[in-house]
């Protein structure tokens, strides 16, 4: 019996894993996935006493903004999609720099079924947290510590959890999905997305630590939306 049960769980696993890979192969060109996440970053920030707090955006060094994550579940669940991170220059002090393209794939067990795009945000708040983004698999939390982000103007009456979190995770589902979690969730730099943004083969470091090549036409609205909510200045140890 127990044969049996791993047995199935496993054919949820590569099922699930499978159609949320095979559900992302349509998914926008660099440009397009760009766009996506200024609206998705501009959407959130204009929920009245909803959206990601001021003082969190100050003190984040990185933000990652993946649109439209694919997700199905039978069973066993497994997501995949494709987005974009962004570093402040200046050792964390100065405008938001050139994004670097990251996969996010993962999977879950439980009782689940459906199908469901979410949008993700995370909050980088340490230069920890980007130097193991950097290497070949980062999973959040293992390689580091990651909280549910807390919503509204605030963040000061939240855990000491959140607040210490080497890196918080927000989401906007589109869809009825029940079991969403980011615990586990693999991100991968994504060379392919970097040569066709950058038009060169490029690496995730000199784009986000060593920030001396200039962002794209297509991410300067998105690097605007960011500084508009979070701009340049000295910011708060954390």
């Amino acid at each position: 019996m127990r044969k049996l049960l791993t047995a199935i769980l496993a054919s949820g696993i590569l099922l699930a894993t499978s159609m949320a890979w095979s559900a992302d192969k349509g998914a926008p060109k660099q440009g397009e996935r760009l766009q996506a996440a200024n609206e998705v970053f501009q959407q959130i920030m204009n929920t009245p006493d909803n959206d990601i707090p001021q003082d969190l955006l100050e003190r984040s060094v990185c933000i990652g903004i993946f649109p439209s994550v694919k997700k199905v579940a039978f069973v066993v669940g497994g997501s995949h999609g494709s987005g974009y991170v962004t570093c402040r220059t200046a050792g964390g002090k100065g405008p938001w720099g050139p994004p670097s393209g990251f996969s996010m794939s993962g999977g879950s067990v439980g009782l689940q079924i459906g199908a469901s795009e979410t949008d993700f945000v995370l909050l980088f708040m340490n230069r920890d947290g980007v130097t193991k983004l950097l290497e070949d698999k980062f999973t959040l939390g293992a390689d580091a510590s990651v909280a549910a982000g807390p919503v509204g103007r605030t963040a000061a009456a939240d855990t000491d959890a959140k607040m210490t979190a080497k890196v918080l995770s927000y989401s906007r589902s589109k869809g009825v999905f029940a079991g969403i979690a980011l615990d586990g969730a693999v991100l991968k730099p994504s060379s392919e997305d970097n040569e066709a943004l950058y038009g060169k083969a490029i690496s995730p470091k000199e784009l986000l630590l060593d920030s001396h090549v200039p962002p794209p036409a297509s991410a300067r609205p998105l690097l605007a939306t960011l500084e508009k909510y979070s701009p340049m200045q000295a910011k708060k140890a954390y």
